[in-house]
């Protein structure tokens, strides 16, 4: 062997065992498992311990319901709570149907449908009416909001259910929800963006305006229900709904706060949320309503809201919408039903399958609907229906509503509410003091006052040497159950500069290797507390199903605190602010508080409420604003930053405006995480 290959062999030797002491050098600081449970798994326990109590507090307020002055009143303050959680309601304005076609079957006939249920927002439908030779009008009329299929009304079991409903003498009004069939409210990013996904991207911007996606939802519905009411050969006081998955959760909303639907039969959807985030977890964010697990509002509230309005429930044995809370649901319903004196009016049909709206739902749904609204309960047999193609359903030019001159989507509505919020905002941040404005974003955003945060535990679980300064593996314990892995680097000769603490959405791990950027902090003689932020670095949550790539990979989670009212933007300012305190309190002096990525906007909150704690703040990486997710639409992994309401009191360049001199913002992305494009003037 030659002396330059035993060099070279030498070099890539040393290089390699370099490389394995560092990749070898344990600074992860959590165990394999902490109270018995995956790192990984904290925020998800942690959580469905919070709604624990929520679900013992509702049980407790169920059993107080007894006399029909509670049952009223439970019912008024619920829809109402209901209500404002969602928003609150648009105005009606004209509903400018038009029909687009006739079809004729055997029996029936099919009118294809379009109406405004807000100005220029298009809602695509079909209207089944029976043959007026064998059922006299008016004919009670059946709302069917379609579940998450991609060709919305046109897929068999809608059609047939229409169709079934005719027959049997009753008008039938199937309806496309927004981002299904011909009401993509961004065709040019279909097929992409659609179903669960476009409605979860949908609900992110909603967020932000303190609205929900089941606003848009509920409103469609109403005013098809105000559609079937205009049309002589429907009766206006016999109204019935009734849907199948997704379709069932907007009949479950729609039954518990229109008074005009008198019957309803919603399937694979009710169960009961301590089931559901005991099995599958939360589902798309149509599905999730702001503080309803704070406010009391279960799945078994949709029964009860209107009770004792008829109800027939649809389950399946193997749904993955869980048959046992279904059955908890019901029973909880039925009391209070019998309670009422009227147990008859409320029953529930199983049947041995998967998720779905088979023909035995549909015979069950519209014997029930033929009890309640035609008085007459006979066996309904399902006939072989001839369907109608996805092409013959169309009601729209091109098969989308957007096509039509004008057409408004719900990103265009939340666009509109957004510039009225704007100037809003101006005038409040013009003529609030700070005092004022900074209460105002801790009850949005749900961050407590530094005095009012309680001392963490701190356990010190080993020291790391590395070349000029210590490395001291810390976890501080802020809350029951949750758990803050941390690293002090400590130099060898402290040059009393303020000391930093240095957060990364990626957690502690993206910058601590040697050569990297916190190692340059600390050899120029800085101490450094770097830190994993709940559900991020070792508590990082994995891949929670298909939403995560556009919505992030703890969407779930984020939706769980969602439902009980909290943010985590919230929780992770108040872990910054925990950890600047107890930096402050082992190094005297200010704190320099450095973030990267979209953590950077919990520090933000953190730093413009407690300025006094922080000598200065950089950030890099940070959303530019939030009103950039509503001009843009699409945004990426911004779920959980996003705050309720937070657009009706400020936005994030309001909170730097605050902190003033003292913050750096060094790149700011836009909603898609690219650089932000900046505007120039016009000359």
């Amino acid at each position: 062997m030659n002396l330059q290959r035993l060099v070279t062999m030498i070099v890539c030797l040393g290089l390699t065992l370099n490389a394995a002491v560092f990749s070898h050098e344990e600074l992860s600081v959590l165990p394999e498992k902490i109270d018995n449970i995956l790192p990984a798994d904290m925020m998800s326990h942690y959580l469905r311990r919070l709604a624990g109590q929520k679900f013992e507090d509702w049980k407790a307020q169920y059993e107080q319901r007894k006399t029909p002055e509670q049952i009223a009143e439970y019912q008024k303050r619920l829809r109402d709570k209901f209500i404002e959680a969602i928003g609150g309601l648009p105005e009606r304005s004209p509903l400018n149907p038009q029909v687009t076609g006739i079809i004729s079957r055997d029996g029936y006939r099919v009118e294809k449908i379009t109406f405004e249920s807000q100005p220029k927002h298009y809602v695509s439908a079909l209207l089944f009416l029976p043959d007026g030779d064998k059922y006299e009008p008016p004919y009670p009329g059946v709302l069917v909001p379609c579940g998450h299929s991609a060709n919305g009304k046109a897929h068999n079991e809608y059609q047939t259910m229409g169709a079934l409903l005719a027959l049997n003498g009753m008008a039938g009004l199937v309806f496309d929800p927004i981002d299904q069939g011909e009401r993509s409210q961004m065709p040019s990013q279909l097929p992409r963006l659609a179903g669960t996904r476009a409605h979860t991207m949908l609900g992110i911007g909603s967020i932000l305006l303190g609205r929900n996606t089941a606003r848009f939802e509920i409103w469609d519905g109403m005013r098809a229900i105000d559609y079937l009411q205009s049309r002589p050969e429907v009766d206006p006081k016999r109204i019935g709904c009734t849907g199948n998955s997704g379709g069932g959760t907007q009949t479950s909303y729609l039954m518990s706060l229109d008074e005009r639907i008198v019957a309803a039969s919603p399937s694979c959807y009710i169960t009961g949320f301590k089931r559901l985030l005991d099995t599958i977890g939360p589902q798309d964010a149509e599905q999730n309503i702001y503080g309803q697990l704070a406010f009391g509002m279960d799945h078994a509230d949709y029964l009860m809201m209107q009770a004792p309005m008829p109800i027939l429930i649809c389950a399946a044995t193997e749904d993955f919408f869980d048959i046992t809370g279904v059955w908890n649901s019901f029973r909880y319903a039925k009391r209070l039903y019998t309670r009422m004196e009227l147990p008859e009016r409320i029953d529930l049909l199983e049947n041995d399958a998967g998720h779905n709206y088979n023909r035995l739902q549909r015979q069950g749904v519209v014997r029930w609907m033929s009890r309640w609204l035609l008085n007459k309960d006979v066996p309904i047999t399902e006939p072989e229906i001839k369907l109608l193609s996805d092409e013959e359903v169309q009601c729209a030019p091109g098969g989308q509503v957007m096509n039509i001159d004008g057409a408004r989507s719900t990103y265009d509505l939340n666009r509109d509410f957004e510039k009225d919020l704007a100037g809003r905002r101006k005038k409040m941040c013009a003529n609030k003091g700070r005092a004022e404005l900074m209460d105002e974003v801790r009850r949005i955003a749900g961050i407590r006052k530094l005095s009012e945060l309680p001392e963490p535990k701190i356990t010190r679980s080993g020291t790391v040497e590395r070349d000029g300064y210590q490395v001291k593996k810390i976890i501080l314990t802020p809350a029951d159950g949750i758990y803050l892995p941390a690293l002090i680097f400590v130099p060898a000769k402290n040059t009393e500069q303020p000391t930093v603490l240095y957060i990364n959405e990626h957690g502690k791990a993206k910058d601590v290797a040697p050569g990297g950027p916190i190692e340059a902090i600390v050899k120029a003689g800085r101490c450094v507390l770097a830190v994993d932020l709940r559900g991020t670095g070792e508590t990082q949550q994995g891949k929670q199903g298909q939403l995560s790539g556009a919505t992030g990979s703890d969407w779930k989670d984020v939706f769980i605190a969602y439902l009980l009212g909290r943010s985590y933007v919230g929780m992770r300012a108040e872990d910054i602010l925990v950890c600047a305190r107890f930096l402050q309190q082992e190094q005297k002096g200010p704190v320099e508080l450095i973030a990267a990525g979209n953590v950077s906007i919990p520090a933000l909150h953190a730093a413009a409420l407690e300025p006094e704690l922080f000598g200065s703040v950089k950030l890099t990486g940070m959303l530019s604003s939030w009103s950039n997710i509503i001009e843009l639409g699409l945004s990426n992994n911004q779920q959980v930053n996003a705050v309720h309401g937070a657009l009706k009191i400020y936005d994030l360049p309001d909170l730097s405006a605050r902190i003033g001199d003292k913050l750096i913002n060094k790149e700011p992305l836009d909603a898609l995480g690219k650089p932000e494009q900046k505007k120039t003037e016009a000359p």
